[in-house]
């Protein structure tokens, strides 16, 4: 990492320590220089593929410091920053990434491991990215250590089969697909086809009630004895011992009589 690059994360920090209130230390902050102690940092990413680290949009991206001392002094591990650069362009700073605070003492011969977060809102696109951490020693002076420089790809999140909107967008889109086809079908494919004829004579119109009446069986009514042409005259002001006959009655005797003449 070059001097540019240390400078760009020092005055990161020196915004940092504005941000607490922590203006006597600024001018110290913004003298840091690159760590001639025995002191090392190593950057682990545990979410990242095998294929390079990718950095995804609006999600945080994780990466674990790990601060190794070899002084016979502690250190204290003061702030942990980063930057994107360009790679074609190794002068020039896409965007710094946040500053995080710690205050955490690395004793003497020992190794401490810190998280460290931040995230991204850019278009999908390969840098590089350097991550240092400011450190201080015994004195107070403050040194700055790389822990990560090496290229990282920014993503778009994955999108799911099964997520809501996408779901919408499927159903939104057959919608229009079969809205089209049905007015292609109805406008230039139904009219070639051949129009079905109505059963029936030629002329001759059929209404239901008329179709109805000459689907069901024709009863033959049989007439009343009583009534013999009720089709010519109607019958219900005539009294009804005018139209119902009396039955002739059997004389008896009338054959004897006969028989003796």
């Amino acid at each position: 990492m070059t001097r540019l690059g240390f400078l760009s994360l020092a005055l990161l920090s020196l915004q940092a320590f504005v941000g607490t209130g922590l203006a006597a230390d600024a001018e110290t902050v913004a003298e840091t220089e690159v760590a001639n102690l025995a002191v090392t940092a190593e950057a682990s990413f545990p979410a990242s593929e095998i294929f390079g680290v990718k950095l995804v949009n609006g999600r945080p991206t994780e990466a674990l410091i790990s601060v190794t001392n070899d002084e016979p002094n502690p250190v204290v591990i003061n702030f942990v920053g980063g930057s994107l650069w360009n790679l074609e362009e190794e002068s020039k700073v896409v965007r710094n990434l946040t500053a995080t605070r710690y205050g955490v003492e690395v004793p003497a011969g020992q190794k401490e491991t810190i998280p460290y977060s931040f995230s991204t809102e850019m278009h999908p696109q390969d840098l590089r990215l350097n991550i240092a951490a400011i450190l201080s020693d015994s004195e107070g002076k403050f040194f700055t250590v790389q822990a990560f420089n090496g290229s990282v790809s920014v993503v778009e999140p994955e999108t799911s089969i099964f997520d809501p909107q996408i779901i919408f967008l499927y159903f939104f889109l057959l919608a229009c697909f079969g809205g089209t086809v049905y007015f292609f079908y109805t406008v230039w494919v139904a009219p070639y086809f051949p129009q079905k004829r109505k059963a029936g004579k030629t002329g001759e119109k059929r209404t239901p009630g008329s179709a109805k009446r000459s689907d069901a069986p024709s009863v033959e009514e049989t007439p009343s004895p009583a009534v013999t042409s009720a089709t010519t005259y109607n019958a219900d002001w005539i009294p009804s011992h005018h139209i119902n006959r009396p039955e002739a009655r059997k004389v008896k005797g009338g054959g004897k009589k006969a028989a003796r003449a």
